[in-house]
């Protein structure tokens, strides 16, 4: 089971589809094998919100794509977030700029629905551990999974 509550900030409430973040969520979800209740929450807003999360939380003042915010020890003894037992797996959360959707589809040639996807797909990959930053082999891995969900999707390029 996949909780995923979906937030759109205005302007961008109407040009949205939630049920594709859902799906693209899921896809790699399914992709990386993770089984169980899982709850994920997604944030769309705009380039200066996601500027003052970057700046807030990464140190790094510029806007960007696509923030994920998780569990990072869900593994160790004492996680983050401590749940009631019986309760979805809090995987963590997702702020995407819509205004970079737009921006980059128009720049790569794809629709919008495309690009947010694979935002999506990207953001919940960072959650279950990717991080193409730690050098060229990690990037190349997350790229592939990244296009191995997008081909499932029926989302090419």
């Amino acid at each position: 089971m996949l909780e995923i509550d979906v937030q759109t900030n205005p302007p961008f409430d109407t040009l949205v589809d939630a049920a594709l973040i859902e799906r693209a969520a899921a896809a790699a979800l399914r992709a990386e094998g993770v089984q169980g209740a899982i709850e994920l929450s997604v944030l769309v807003t705009d380039d200066a919100e996601l500027h003052e999360l970057n700046r807030t939380y990464r140190g790094i003042d510029a806007p960007t794509d696509v923030l994920s915010f998780g569990d990072d020890v869900a593994d160790s003894a004492q996680p983050t977030f401590v749940r009631p037992p019986d309760t979805p797996r809090y995987l963590g959360d997702l702020a995407i700029s819509y205004e970079r959707v737009t921006a980059q589809a128009a720049e790569y040639g794809h629709s919008p629905a495309r690009e947010l996807a694979y935002l999506t797909v990207h953001g919940v990959l960072h959650l279950l551990g990717y991080d193409h930053e730690r050098g060229e082999a990690d990037a190349a891995a997350m790229r592939a999974r990244e296009e191995a969900v997008m081909l499932q999707l029926g989302l090419t390029r």
